[in-house]
């Protein structure tokens, strides 16, 4: 039975002394995402929140467009992994046939078994406008990720992708030691609820290179914070998409690296005339 977090016991060596004990240690299993009974995918990672991980997934590789283009969507435990067994619709499998890649992905690797330097590279998509925060509002959001973060609570040993808004606070978190999946399975969970990305921020507690930009701008949030710094590439990718990307969010601040307006000091009052 694949889980989540394991207890391995192991012996312990510290300050010149030995002793036993177990520690908790999350798990790392291979997941097959396949189409129409073709395997596209193959990435190692964490056996939780997998219907999320799976659409997720679909939605940022641009497999699918929508969560409705999934027809069926099964999960299948093997004693060696999990299958993920999509079906869509005939036209769109023959499209993705084309494209199809056999890969093992190491964990936290987004882009195993690109073809050419020209897809690694493809321009991300174009955020709207969306939601402006104050420097408050960023740093409340940042905090509020460790304390809902129940595997590395055990582990200390996975990431997290969450999405903050103003007037719900994190209304989704995922994690998964591979950083890529946690932000896969965020997109998949707010897909799965209709959840519109543009009035909120996606959070991250790793660094940022050009996949994790790439995916935030397919779920259309219009602010990226990190607690690590982000690649040339990224801040590059990030402005191009529109996108605000903060990035070493730490307690005492943050740097912001594109499109600085969407913070603010004070949040802009919505101005409403009433026509008499």
């Amino acid at each position: 039975m694949h889980v989540p977090v394991q207890a391995i016991d192991r012996d312990i060596w510290r300050d010149g002394a030995a002793s036993e004990g177990t520690r908790l240690i999350p798990e790392e299993t291979p997941l097959a995402l396949t189409y129409n009974g073709g395997t596209y995918a193959v990435m190692m990672g964490t056996p939780q929140n997998l219907e999320d991980f799976a659409v997720g997934f679909s939605l940022d590789e641009g497999i699918i467009t929508s969560v409705d283009d999934i027809k069926s969507l099964d999960m299948v435990r093997l004693d060696d992994g999990i299958e993920l067994r999509m079906w869509l619709d005939p036209d769109d499998a023959a499209r993705i046939s084309e494209r199809r890649r056999h890969i093992a992905g190491p964990t936290g690797c987004g882009l195993c078994g690109i073809d050419s330097i020209a897809e690694a590279v493809l321009p991300a998509a174009v955020v709207p406008p969306g939601q402006s925060f104050t420097p408050d509002e960023i740093m409340t959001a940042m905090q509020a990720i460790a304390p809902l973060q129940s595997i590395n609570i055990q582990t200390r040993a996975v990431h997290a992708a969450a999405f903050w808004s103003p007037s719900q606070g994190i209304v989704a978190l995922r994690e998964d030691v591979g950083r890529h999946n946690a932000l896969d399975k965020l997109a998949g969970a707010l897909a799965r609820s209709r959840t519109d990305a543009s009035g909120g921020m996606v959070l991250l507690t790793s660094r940022v290179s050009v996949e994790m930009v790439q995916k935030t701008a397919a779920i259309g949030a219009p602010v990226l914070v990190a607690v690590s710094a982000p690649t040339a590439l990224a801040v590059r990718t990030a402005e191009a998409a529109g996108i605000t990307l903060i990035a070493i969010a730490r307690s005492d601040g943050f740097e912001v690296f594109t499109h600085q307006g969407r913070v603010t000091a004070h949040r802009a009052r919505e101005i409403i005339d009433v026509v008499a």
